[in-house]
């Protein structure tokens, strides 16, 4: 690994322990090994190099589920397995789906963060809309992406905000069903 890799997993690792609004320049220093000027050499600022270990982070994360999900032909055991693993992720790395929702906030200040959320966002939802809709056509699978990443990220906000009264995976599954009997 090189000094650029180098301060990405510190950075990744200072955004999992303290979050990106408490992580310094010191902080990734220290945990990497370098020196100040690496970072302003790589990525010219902390905010340059926070963005784009947030937006790994996430997508590594959402690769990882999205991987795990099992080929077949019936979509509901897929969506089940899917919200049980998002939701047990919630749970385990909270740190990382919390430097989400602060990268979300940073993209409100910052073009560039936001083209490349918006960029990873679309990716997601192709991703999540191909791995569930195995036998779909691609207008299905693009719409049930969309409305997967709908899902989790209205998800992954009550989670953060209120993980003891946010839905479990059962509610969530229960309420699709009732959706679309109803």
């Amino acid at each position: 690994m090189g000094t650029r890799d180098d301060l990405l997993v510190a950075a990744k690792k200072c955004l999992a322990e303290r979050g990106y609004a408490k992580t310094t320049v010191r902080h990734i220093v220290a945990v990497s090994g370098t020196n100040l000027a690496a970072i302003n050499y790589h990525f010219r600022t902390r905010e340059a190099l926070l963005h784009q270990a947030m937006v790994e982070s996430v997508a590594d994360a959402v690769d990882e589920i999205v991987r795990s999900i099992a080929v077949g032909d019936d979509l509901e055991p897929r969506l089940d397995f899917l919200w049980s693993r998002l939701t047990g992720s919630f749970v385990t790395e909270r740190e990382l789906w919390a430097a989400n929702i602060e990268a979300l906030a940073a993209a409100l200040h910052s073009p560039e963060l936001r083209a490349r959320i918006a960029e990873d966002q679309q990716i997601a939802r192709t991703e999540l809309g191909g791995a569930l809709g195995t036998g779909l056509d691609a207008e299905d699978r693009a719409s049930l992406g969309a409305v997967v990443m709908t899902m989790l990220s209205g998800l992954l906000v009550q989670w953060m905000i209120d993980p003891d009264g946010a839905p479990t995976p059962e509610r969530i599954s229960a309420g699709l069903r009732a959706l679309a009997s109803g």
